[in-house]
């Protein structure tokens, strides 16, 4: 039997044995490690990363983003930034449209879902309708705010600036008592019951007078009336009762006994209102008459009538208020009392 033993050892502790007898030696081809120590604060060295799969290693990239795993790979993943053609990105290509179950649309079928998806002739021309009434609705509230704001607001204007100038012509002297000229301002009309001081102007024209927010005094054809200082006879005088200064607007609020009084350059006209008629036709040119029908007179006086248009905003029919003369009184005596009161 041969037995193994050391034929030598260093300080090392590394040994190699021999036979007896002239047998081959076996050696230890492995140095010797010497077993981890966990409880060590001494440096070492780590052990190697395991190595990496074949088939992962075209997917890691290096640390300045190039991708590994040869040119094919490079080509996909710049493929995948550019998209096919490159320049576009494959998150901006927009997605081809799908019918309802998910398939992808022909261009037959996408060209009559976008035609479909357009407004038809009925809904243009309903939108085009509907801005016409846009339109007109929004001039006609302009046109009614200038006709019961606006209108009223020049007519004051011009009213006020008529009536200064009478007073001061009166003060002066300028104004001389005679026959007037259509438009002509001669004199003030006093209701005090409605707070009204209006000029009143020869003629009963629209542009001339009544649009200026004065009153009218029938003096042409056949609806001349009489003067306020006549002996006898119907002064007549007609006004708005809505827009263009509308100073006739509440005349139907008067009662029996209401003064009315007519102002010129000499001297003041009192009347008393006696009594109304509430509608009647545009044409009934009696009720300025020298002794108007319906308005209870039966004899020649000295009266007023005062004509409007009834029903408001409207010129369909007339509302008509008369009133006789009480008191004639010269400047030089002072205001009525329906004035100072």
């Amino acid at each position: 039997m041969t037995a193994l033993r050391p034929e030598r050892e260093d300080v090392y502790g590394d040994a190699s044995y021999t036979s007896y007898g002239g047998d081959a030696y076996a050696s230890d081809p492995s140095p010797y490690v010497p077993p981890a120590d966990d409880e060590t604060v001494a440096l070492r060295i780590p052990d190697p990363p395991p190595p990496i799969p074949a088939s992962e290693a075209s997917s890691v990239t290096s640390a300045t983003g190039s991708p590994q795993g040869g040119r094919a790979a490079r080509r996909k993943a710049a493929k995948g930034r550019r998209g096919r053609h490159g320049g576009v990105a494959a998150s901006d290509v927009q997605p081809e449209p799908e019918s309802s179950d998910g398939r992808p649309l022909s261009r037959v079928e996408a060209r009559r879902q976008a035609k479909a998806r357009k407004p038809g002739a009925a809904v243009v021309a309903s939108r085009a309708i509907g801005e016409v009434f846009i339109t007109t609705g929004v001039l006609m509230l302009l046109f009614v705010s200038y006709q019961l704001w606006w209108t009223n607001v020049r007519a004051h204007a011009a009213a006020d600036k008529e009536a200064s100038s009478l007073q001061k012509d009166w003060a002066s002297g300028k104004g001389a008592p005679g026959t007037f000229e259509p438009g002509q301002g001669f004199a003030l009309l006093h209701i005090p019951k409605l707070d009204v001081v209006v000029p009143i102007a020869e003629g009963v024209s629209n542009k001339k007078v009544l649009d200026k927010g004065m009153v009218g005094h029938y003096s042409q054809g056949q609806l001349k009336t009489a003067m306020p200082d006549a002996k006898t006879g119907n002064f007549a005088l007609a006004g708005h009762r809505n827009t263009h200064g509308e100073p006739f607007r509440y005349i139907n609020r008067l009662s029996p006994g209401d003064p009315i009084i007519v102002e010129t350059q000499d001297e003041y006209f009192v009347y008393k209102m006696t009594s109304t008629l509430p509608v009647t036709s545009p044409d009934n040119t009696s009720v300025i008459d020298p002794v108007p029908k319906g308005s209870g007179f039966t004899k020649p006086g000295r009266y007023i009538t005062l004509t409007t248009c009834t029903p408001e905003f409207t010129s369909k029919y007339r509302l008509i208020v008369w009133g006789k003369m009480v008191e004639e009184r010269p400047r030089s005596k002072g205001k009525p009392n329906a004035l100072v009161q």
